[in-house]
């Protein structure tokens, strides 16, 4: 494995950005390349200023490069300027560690985080001198590997992608490196029998281990080839975040990129049951870190970056339930030191107060976000989403009163039974928000944001026909004019991408197809608007003799094989259909941390505790329902236990 890079400095002068491709980051690591060790090159398929800061990547960076058995380098998807150079001079894709060829690592590994990125994915296979499809490749190829969200309906890249890896990867990437590390390339002789052992490993799914049966449009049956290949892949999952204090160096880019800051994560997974909310399903149940860890890895991680912002992540940050302390601590140890900020992406409203604002804006003050997601307590009570207008005015109360003057709302619209009134009161709630502002301040303000649904894989509303094109638009439209002349300013996303999104994201095998025409006739970046035409896909899918529709705004039926039924995140498929059920008669259903148990099957199939650290009922404590959780006015402690012990 030799450096490119004399041949690729050259070409930095011509592009946009050169700093993208250089490395040599504050906490990059020092790959060490053994003949016996396993090479990983970790892809994110977008360019370095979406893909640097994931979280995912960095972690198994450092994870991999700390075995003795495995190397791994970094990628991300070069831009246009520079791929045209790379092209025209039979350069292909590289490593910024050590500007090594792709082609040379053992195992290509992507980051899907997002469903209009599987153009990329293709892209950046071919331009690692790679066939693109799997069928195509052989024992002197790399394995092409992928994880993340979206990998949990992995069909539509199942003709591309040797291996998808099902929920977490902080175990499983050691165990594929120790069935790669047996197979030296030198004597791959089949690689189907490589194939076939990865797909022993728990939470491995090798497409090329299944066959697909269709009866017309619909799947009838999905079966492995081979007895020791499990029918269903069971999601991954690590029990005990707190052994995983990851990263540990987190890197500091070279150039600015989103989320430009020190990001701790402090819990995973989520119990709240929002409906239309994939990572909330797929991650449960909840972890948490430890507090002590948390603090060690905040200011651990300021002294060695140098960052003056630090993000307390997860799903819905304020449900740590050392919350309250952790900020207080950490507020204490920046106060007097020039500002570092602290910020709490993931709201929820309900659980945000005077008292936590004081805290967070005692240093340096940064924006708000909240995620009311619906218009009407009667649509928030169908994707439950279980806030009132109180909950909502009461924090957006909390953050004006103690020096804030814009809060951003985020909503979804296109949700299952929506009705136009239920559009309208997204611009009644941010019409008020901004009237509880003014009392504060003249200049007060308020930005919705609107993003089109789209109904997700593993989710109670993955029966639904999501909204067309026209529908989207049409909401919009309401909401645009429902809003005029005042100061809550509207930006939403657009209907055609959420269009593309839903092929996407709910496809089969043979979407696989679509996606390749869509790459070649040249549509890469597809999540940048720039870059997306909506022409592109329809184009494809009419080559293939598929209907869009089919796919996007059809309503799935109670029996119907589903392309990602094979795949489970541990949530029984009777429980999602009866929740959504359930949504339908605009039914919520409080958090399972504070009730009796909804048997969702997370926790008994998997053998793992819900973990939480403190008996006491998040801010708000009700959820929004108006109703005591117990007798006592507090909440009850549930530790859900390992299978055989009970509840």
């Amino acid at each position: 494995m030799s450096s490119l890079w004399p041949r690729i400095e050259p070409l930095l002068a011509r592009v946009e950005k050169p700093a993208r491709y250089i490395g040599m980051e504050r906490g990059a690591q020092t790959p060490v390349h053994r003949p016996q060790n396993v090479s990983w090159l970790l892809v994110y398929p977008d360019t370095y200023e979406i893909g640097l800061p994931n979280q995912g990547l960095q972690i198994l960076y450092e994870i991999l490069n700390e075995r003795v058995d495995a190397a791994a380098e970094r990628a991300y998807a070069p831009w246009i300027d520079l791929e045209v150079e790379l092209r025209a001079r039979g350069l292909p894709l590289f490593s910024v560690d050590t500007h090594r060829a792709a082609a040379d690592f053992d195992v290509i590994a992507f980051n899907l985080s997002a469903e209009l990125v599987f153009t990329n994915v293709l892209n950046l296979v071919d331009l690692a001198g790679v066939p693109v499809r799997n069928e195509d490749r052989n024992a002197t190829h790399p394995i092409v590997l992928a994880g993340g969200h979206c990998a949990f309906n992995p069909e539509p890249l199942a003709g591309y992608v040797d291996a998808f890896v099902i929920g977490e990867g902080e175990e499983v990437v050691g165990e594929i490196t120790e069935v790669v590390g047996a197979w030296p390339r030198a004597g791959r002789v089949d690689r189907e029998a490589l194939l076939h052992e990865l797909a022993t490993i728990p939470g491995v799914y090798v497409p090329a281990m299944y066959d697909v049966d269709y009866d017309g449009a619909f799947i009838r049956e999905v079966r492995p080839r081979y007895a020791d290949v499990p029918e269903r892949v069971d999601k991954r999952t690590v029990a005990d975040l707190g052994e995983w204090p990851y990263p540990k160096n987190q890197l500091v880019p070279l150039v600015e990129v989103v989320h430009d800051r020190l990001n701790v994560e402090v819990f995973r997974g989520c119990t709240r049951g929002c409906r239309f909310c994939q990572a909330g399903m797929i991650t449960r149940p909840v972890r948490e870190r430890p507090e002590e860890q948390v603090r060690t890895m905040v200011r651990e991680g300021l002294r060695r970056t140098g960052y003056d912002e630090v993000a307390l992540t997860s799903l819905s940050t304020a449900d740590f339930s050392g919350i309250d302390r952790v900020v207080a601590d950490l507020v204490t140890d920046q106060e007097g030191t020039g500002g570092v900020s602290l910020s709490l992406p993931s709201l929820r409203v309900d659980a945000f107060t005077v008292g936590l604002a004081s805290e967070i804006q005692k240093v340096r003050r940064t924006g708000l976000t909240f995620a009311p997601e619906a218009g009407t307590w009667r649509m928030r009570q169908v994707i439950n989403k279980l806030i009132t207008e109180d909950d909502l005015y009461a924090a957006v109360d909390a953050a004006y009163s103690q020096g804030w003057r814009r809060v951003k709302l985020y909503f979804l619209t296109g949700l299952p039974t929506e009705v136009d009134e239920d559009t309208i009161g997204i611009a009644d709630l941010a019409k008020h928000v901004v009237d509880i502002g003014k009392q504060y301040s003249k200049q007060a303000s308020c930005t919705v944001s609107v993003g089109g649904f789209v109904p997700k894989p593993h989710t109670p509303f993955q029966w639904f026909g999501q909204n067309g094109v026209q529908e989207l638009r049409r909401k919009i439209g309401l909401l645009r004019d429902a809003t005029k002349g005042t100061r809550a300013q509207v930006k939403w996303h657009d209907a055609q991408a959420t269009y593309a999104e839903g092929i996407a994201s709910r496809g089969d095998r043979r979407i696989g197809r679509v996606i390749e025409r869509v790459w070649r006739a040249g549509g890469m970046f597809q999540e940048w608007s720039e870059h997306f035409d909506l022409a592109r896909w329809l184009d494809a899918m009419a080559a293939e003799g598929l209907d869009p529709d089919w796919y996007v705004t059809r309503h799935r039926h109670h029996d119907e094989i589903l392309p990602w039924d094979h795949i489970t995140a541990g949530l029984h498929k009777d429980f999602l259909w009866n929740d959504w059920q359930a949504s339908l008669q605009a039914h919520g259903l409080p958090d399972c941390r504070w009730t009796p148990c909804y048997d969702c099957g997370v926790c008994t199939d998997y053998a793992l505790e819900h973990v939480v650290a403190s008996p006491v009922a998040p801010a708000g404590g009700s959820q929004g329902t108006g109703q005591d959780l117990s007798a006592g006015g507090s909440a009850p402690v549930r530790f859900l236990g390992r299978v055989g012990t009970g509840s």
